[in-house]
């Protein structure tokens, strides 16, 4: 039994145009890579909630060139616990499962949303409100063959309401829809049991049973808070904030994580290790592969 069936990076746009795009689509097809999620927000390709026609074609016109599988990170500031665009963020996911089923993407991911520190009383209904999205667009996305998969966030600023992983798994599993799973990020997970104090691993256990994406990349799990840096190595220098590191240059043990968790078939292990590590990027592929192969042989066994 292999439930992770290939693993690759993520990749944007730099500009807003599909021609930097094509660029680190080149380069990962040289590389060998599996897999690639595509940034398409950081592309006009919806205006309103509507798909911009002719920039959907290039991109399918472009896609359509490489044989990678694909997966779409949707609204990076996607939150459908905010009543004020919570609708508009619908219209454009749903847009974005059509523009999936278009270049043959069977994944969407979906940020977990959030509340500011001023909102304390409304944390039950933005949960309801979330549930109630997540149900709409997963049922949107079933004639589709498209699979949202919800994935945990950090806490960014001081008394903001964000689901921990574990209430992440929870959401997942009250939705209860065959088109909706969690995503681990793994990083994102640390991060955030540092700063509440909870334990990383535990929480990520109770994430694994309902979890079909996974989002991998390395850091020390140390809340940025509100250090400001000149450059972005500066956080690295640090260790300090969500880094996006090559594998191995952070203290996440891969190793003992993916020697222990069982998640969903068809689970895709993506690398958020974006061009800046592009030297790094084919160790990381290899480390990935050979991640790949223990979680799997592990799976096999406890299936027997």
């Amino acid at each position: 039994m292999s439930n992770i069936i290939a693993t690759g990076f993520s990749v944007e746009s730099v500009d807003g145009e599909l021609d930097s795009l094509e660029v680190d689509l080149r380069r990962l097809s040289a590389l060998g890579v599996d897999a690639v999620e595509l940034g398409l927000t950081s592309i006009d390709l919806i205006a309103g909630g509507r798909i911009i026609k002719e920039r959907a074609e290039r991109l399918v016109a472009l896609t359509g060139g490489f044989p990678f599988r694909y997966t779409v990170h949707g609204l990076v500031s996607s939150n459908f616990m905010d009543p004020a665009t919570a609708g508009y963020q619908l219209q454009a996911a749903k847009a974005l499962v059509e523009i999936c089923d278009r270049i043959g993407a069977r994944t969407l991911v979906q940020h977990g949303g959030h509340l500011r520190a001023d909102q304390p009383f409304e944390r039950a209904e933005a949960d309801r409100r979330e549930r109630e999205a997540l149900l709409e667009l997963a049922e949107y996305a079933k004639p589709y063959g498209v699979v949202i998969a919800l994935e945990n966030i950090f806490t960014t600023e001081p008394g903001q309401y964000r689901q921990t992983p574990a209430e992440i798994a929870e959401t997942v599993k009250a939705v209860s829809h065959s088109n909706l799973v969690a995503l681990i990020d793994f990083s994102h997970a640390y991060i955030e049991s540092t700063y509440r104090g909870l334990n990383f691993r535990e929480q990520i256990r109770a994430m694994a049973r309902v979890t079909g994406h996974l989002h991998v990349h390395d850091s020390f799990g140390r809340p940025q808070a509100f250090y400001k840096g000149f450059y972005p190595q500066e956080f690295t220098a640090l260790g300090i904030g969500d880094l996006h590191m090559p594998l191995g240059w952070g203290d996440i043990d891969w190793e003992d994580i993916f020697s222990e968790l069982n998640f969903l078939p068809d689970t895709v292990l993506m690398m958020e290790v974006g061009a800046r590590y592009r030297y790094e990027q084919a160790e990381c592929l290899e480390r990935a592969k050979r991640l790949m192969m223990l979680n799997n042989g592990r799976s096999s066994l406890a299936a027997e």
